[in-house]
């Protein structure tokens, strides 16, 4: 077969695994011997398919072809015999015994023989060689890492492991090029082919009069593609006749996992939607019909005229593509990620039996000790902010029983503290019959919130759930039994009974809407609970029979638990939840423990557990031990351990009744400037601060306080200070403090004496205001944009309605694009219709914030100002369809990058909507701002969406699956105290490496990271607030307007200001006295550099360009200046670096 040919299998493979023709694709990889999808393999061994195995196997390879081949065949076909054995169904082990084992006794008779000789035992354990065989779980998981060895060492499977790295929906994406080829060679295009079918060659039908349309007025208009070469991609897709094109997949190279994955927003092998066993209609209905994807809808290939847009829209298809399973690109880890270097001690003063770092402030740590006592330390200033002594808040009210044990024995331990999800509450539960659950204000004070006698004997553990979205305790204990409790009241909601012996460990999680309880108690079983009275829904055997806790990793995909035996062996294994198997057995652990074994997680990608008096960690995906620490000696035989959110600080116990921290890069530098903060206080540099208010760590890396003022907003859970996000501190250690001077002062002085060009006339510039009979003086520009092909400018006034800009071609301007050499025709469609978004009655659309988006094709826009989302259509200005009603309103729009029927929503209540336009549904709703959303940036490259808020905090929301990966704050520059607030907008630039923020205080440039890699402030030149700033289309300039009518246009590498516009170059007119406008928005054309719009405060749009004789914006700087060093903010305002890690 050729190798496109070849190819080709590779693409159909892909296209049937999106489809979720999940039989056909494995038997096309075996009929075909390209692909050898080991995740199929192993669920195949694990589910002892063995027929299905050897099928398998056999389109790759057979018995005789060599010595690895006959050793698969053989370690397969021993193991069905076994099993046989083990089932003491003798007649089937005689039967593989003659079939299937015959063969190998020519090659080894004496084996042979002495497999025989098993059928005469009773128990072939009796054997010496299989004394150790366990039970058959695991004798399948031992034997399929063998194969996988031997299978990878086989020359025959040699380049068919991997599958081949291409972009995802690669022949859809065929097809469409296709289709556009024959298009564009169609004798008369049409603006919307109408594509039926893919048998024959596409050909657009003649208009009714039989000319040829304008090319001026199709936006598929386009040269005719020479031979060979790629043709434009204009013509809409297949299945792209109504306003969106189709999907295509969220990932690239998504085909090179599918084997581990049934969700491709996952990165690891996913679970199903609920514990196995459990089937209720709602989760079985689920598993059977699992939800489409973000970004996946279905194809068809009807044409489609307004009336069945809007109806498909409305109704949704009932026959919408899932993706059975696509692994993305996992992230890159490496040993340098562990926490491993000891940077903290604290002594606690008794032994710590929990700890629990904060969700939110990730170094504050939660202690409870075998005394009673909790504490919270602030581990990188080493202070302790609170610490309680046991006590029962309300004897009086207090059980009989548990004033009984309390007289009889006064000693009570902490068994298990926690944090709430939000970080606004903590439980702590008691060895002794009671849970106590404070409210934690952000100050760092803790009240007292509930105290609920809850079992009869120790509570055992204590979680926090939110079935039926409320926020609810969970607790275990010695009674055998789990209750669920109101987190408001007290209230126990739920009694889950059935367990024989004391419950250990309670695990609450959801997946999709299905919430439930993983437990486990000290005879070893793990039951499964929903929230109802039907009882356990599963009940698995964990290893070791005994002490076991489980936990789900960070992203909710996989399920470890880790435990100990009487004996003292322990266990750390990966569950499959879809089958109640143990999916991986983790190594390294010593043969006897003196205690049970603690573990924790972290990333989603490593494990580490407490063992032989040090700390182990394990990647998830690799069974043998990464890496071991000692922290420097003095670790207890089994240390207990907690990761915080981040992973880059991990506290462990000591023998010495205390607590180290471990800390990696990330942490370290954490914990520097945190304690580079404490010694400041301590001299006096900064202002006094509350001795009571912990340090708080932003999102950029500073260390604030948390001023009285703002702790009535940070007590709400959807206005919690958001995550740090250690692993992007990079160079911010020393970038906020006051009193930083520039570190080469020369080059300030250099950037101080380059002359930037100044415009301040109009005979140095060209500049066009376009005409518009309609402005009326109160109206504003809001919102401005070119279209896609550049020969037209949308605007959007604050009275809610659209402006069109079209150029004509003539001959002064043959390609028609926007140019302030002719006017453009202010255009309305011949019945008059304008363009009105829908408002909110109770709020007039001045007073609204706007947004706007446009497709690709220039064909739809969808806006909102204040009211519901409004989709229009460009050619017609009619609305196809309205959707999501305020309030709260919508403030920002973005099409999803792959799929134009996926749009971001930013809201006016913080929140981002990820909406499916076509079914008309909200598929996510995404949280972490504080307030409104004024800017998101999709990144393709990247796979994030990139959001930033009224309260100048950006986030970073992975594409998959939507969670958010990083978050942070801008940057206050010199002379404005934190925390700000104002739009903020955020735009990426063509590289996908760089991200352009703007705010009215500074215009910045950070990397993928969200680390800051330089910024600009108001300043002499330019010393207005920014109102809006853009890169230029070929990404070497920024642009950016003033709130004085300024222009200023920046070097994009360096920031440095190249050229000053002043308004009265481009408004003859401008007068700064009374109430003169200025550029409220800025557009940058999509194809000319140098071009830029600008929207005005009344209602005015000016095109701008250079003269002809200067053809570009200001001159280069000066070579010798070289890069600005100095740290930001520098004494000129002008662009500043960051040092480097």
């Amino acid at each position: 077969m050729s190798s496109l040919s070849r190819e080709l299998v590779f693409l159909i493979l892909q296209f049937l695994d999106e489809e979720k023709f999940k039989e056909t694709v494995h038997r096309l990889e075996q009929e075909s011997g390209f692909f050898f999808n080991m995740k199929h393999f192993e669920d195949q061994v694990q589910a002892g398919e063995w027929d299905e195995v050897e099928r398998y196997l056999c389109g790759f390879t057979k018995v005789e072809d060599n010595r690895y081949s006959m050793k698969i065949f053989f370690e397969i076909r021993k193991q069905k015999y076994l099993e046989a054995l083990d089932r003491q169904d003798r007649a089937r082990a005689v039967e593989i015994l003659v079939k299937d084992l015959k063969v190998f006794s020519s090659f080894n008779e004496e084996l042979f023989k002495e497999i025989t000789q098993l059928l005469t035992l009773d128990n072939f354990r009796q054997n010496e060689q299989l004394s150790k065989y366990g039970d058959t779980k695991s004798a399948r998981n031992i034997m399929l890492i063998e194969l996988k060895k031997l299978i990878e060492a086989n020359p025959l499977f040699r380049d068919k492991l991997a599958f081949p790295a291409f972009k995802s929906s690669r022949l859809r994406t065929l097809i469409n090029q296709s289709l556009n080829w024959q298009h564009q060679l169609c004798k008369n295009p049409r603006p919307n082919p109408d594509i039926k079918t893919l048998f024959m060659d596409h050909s657009c039908t003649p208009t009714a009069n039989g000319s040829r349309p304008p090319p001026t007025n199709s936006p598929l208009a386009g040269p005719i593609p020479k031979a060979g070469a790629f043709p434009p991609i204009g013509v809409p897709p297949i299945g792209a006749h109504g306003p969106f094109q189709p999907v295509v997949s969220p990932s690239p190279g998504a085909i090179a996992g599918w084997m581990s994955s049934p969700n491709p927003s996952l990165p690891h092998p996913a679970v199903p939607a609920a514990p196995p066993g459990m089937q209720p209609s709602s989760a079985a209905a689920f598993l059977k019909h699992p939800r489409t994807p973000t970004g996946v809808t279905g194809i068809d290939y009807q044409s489609a005229d307004s009336e069945h847009l809007m109806k498909r829209i409305r109704t949704g298809q009932a026959d919408e593509v899932s993706f059975s399973g696509v692994m993305h690109n996992s992230n890159v880890y490496s040993q340098d990620d562990l926490p491993k270097a000891v940077v903290r001690t604290l002594s606690q003063g008794s032994n710590v039996m929990s700890m629990d770092f904060h969700p939110q402030q990730q170094t504050i740590l939660l202690v409870g000790t075998n005394v009673g006592d909790i504490s919270l330390w602030e581990v990188g200033s080493r202070e302790r902010l609170v610490h309680k002594p046991f006590k029962v808040w309300d004897i009086q009210t207090a059980s009989t029983p548990l004033q009984t044990a309390l007289v009889n024995d006064a000693a009570i331990s902490v068994n298990r503290c926690v944090w709430a999800p939000d970080g606004l509450m903590l439980g702590v539960a008691f060895s002794k019959h009671i849970v106590q659950i404070y409210n934690y204000n952000p100050t760092g004070e803790l009240r007292q919130h509930l105290e609920i006698d809850a079992h009869i004997g120790g509570v055992n553990d204590i979680a926090f759930a939110h079935p039926n979205k409320q926020l609810c305790i969970v607790t275990c204990g010695d009674d055998r039994v789990i209750k669920v409790w109101d987190a408001v009241a007290g209230r126990r909601q739920y009694t889950f009974e059935g367990h024989e012996a004391p419950v250990y460990s309670v695990c609450p999680h959801y997946k999709e809407n299905i919430q439930f309880i993983f437990s486990t108690a000290i005879d070893g079983k793990i039951k499964a609970w929903l929230y109802d009275c039907l009882g356990s829904r599963v009940d698995y055997d964990a290893p070791g029979l005994w002490c076991t806790m489980m936990s789900y990793s960070a992203d909710g995909t996989r399920l470890f638990s880790c435990g100990t035996s009487k004996e003292g062996e322990s266990y750390l294994v990966e569950w499959n939840e879809s089958e109640g198997a143990i999916k991986r057995t983790y190594n390294g652990f010593r043969k006897r423990c003196l205690d049970v074994v603690q573990f924790d997680t972290t990333r989603n990608r490593f494990l580490a557990a407490g063992d032989e008096f040090q700390i182990k960690f394990w990647d998830m995906d690799n069974t043998n031990v990464l890496a071991t620490v000692d922290a420097d000696g003095g670790l207890p035989a089994s240390p207990r351990l907690r990761f915080n959110k981040e992973g880059s600080l991990l506290a462990v116990t000591t023998n010495d009744i205390g607590i180290k921290i471990l800390a990696n890069n990330d942490g370290l530098r954490l914990v520097r400037m945190l304690e580079g903060r404490a010694m400041e206080k301590n001299r006096g540099t900064s202002e006094p601060i509350n001795s009571k208010q912990p340090l708080m760590v932003n999102a950029i890396g500073a260390i604030v306080n948390v001023p009285n003022t703002v702790v009535p907003s940070l007590e709400r859970p959807d206005r919690i200070q958001p995550v740090v996000s250690i692993s992007n501190l990079g160079t911010m250690e020393n970038s906020r403090l006051v009193d930083v001077k520039p570190r080469i002062s020369d080059d300030i002085d250099k950037i101080k004496s380059w002359k930037f060009s100044d415009v301040a006339d109009p005979s140095q510039m060209k500049a066009l205001r376009l005409p518009d009979s309609t402005t009326a003086g109160k109206l504003q520009i809001v919102r401005l944009m070119y279209t896609n092909n550049g020969l037209a400018l949308l605007a959007l006034a604050s009275n809610a309605v659209h402006k069109l800009w079209k150029w004509q071609r003539n001959e002064r301007n043959p390609s028609g694009k926007a140019s302030t050499y002719v006017a453009p025709q202010l255009w309305q469609p011949p019945n008059g219709t304008l363009m009105t978004n829908d408002v909110n009655d109770n709020k007039p659309a001045e007073e609204s914030v706007a947004c706007i988006a446009l497709s690709k094709n220039d064909s739809y826009v969808m806006s909102a100002s204040g009211g519901k989302v409004s989709l229009f259509n460009m050619m017609t200005f009619k609305v196809m369809t309205t959707f999501v009603s305020p309030p709260p309103a919508a403030t920002f729009l973005a099409f999803h990058p792959q799929d134009n029927n996926i749009i971001a929503i930013g809201m006016e209540d913080s929140t981002i909507l990820i909406f499916n336009v076509r079914v008309d549904e909200v598929k996510t709703k995404l949280k972490g701002h504080q307030n409104r959303i004024t800017g998101l940036a999709f990144s393709q490259n990247l796979n994030v969406l990139v959001s930033s808020g009224a309260d100048t905090q950006l986030c970073v929301w992975s594409i998959d699956g939507w969670e958010k990966k990083k978050t942070r704050f801008i940057q206050a520059p010199a002379g404005c105290q934190p925390p700000m607030v104002g739009e903020t907008k955020v735009q990426f630039h063509n590289d996908h490496k760089h991200l352009l923020v703007a705010h009215e205080s500074q215009i910045a440039v950070y990397d993928c990271k969200l680390e800051c890699l330089r910024s600009w402030s108001p300043n002499d030149a330019l010393a207005a607030p920014i109102s809006s700033a853009i890169y230029s289309c070929d990404g070497l300039l920024v642009y950016a307007s003033f709130c004085d009518g300024a222009v200023g246009v920046f070097d994009a590498d360096t920031l440095r200001l190249r050229c000053r516009v002043a308004p009265t170059a481009y408004i003859p007119s401008f007068s700064l006295s009374g109430n003169p406008s200025y550029p409220l928005v800025i557009a940058a054309h999509p194809s000319e550099p140098n071009q830029i719009a600008l929207g005005m405060t009344d209602g005015s749009v000016h095109v701008v360009e250079p003269s002809d004789v200067e053809l570009r914006w200001g001159g280069a700087p000066p070579q010798e200046n070289g890069p600005s060093n100095s740290l930001n903010p520098s004494p000129s305002g002008q662009a500043s670096e960051h040092p480097s890690r």
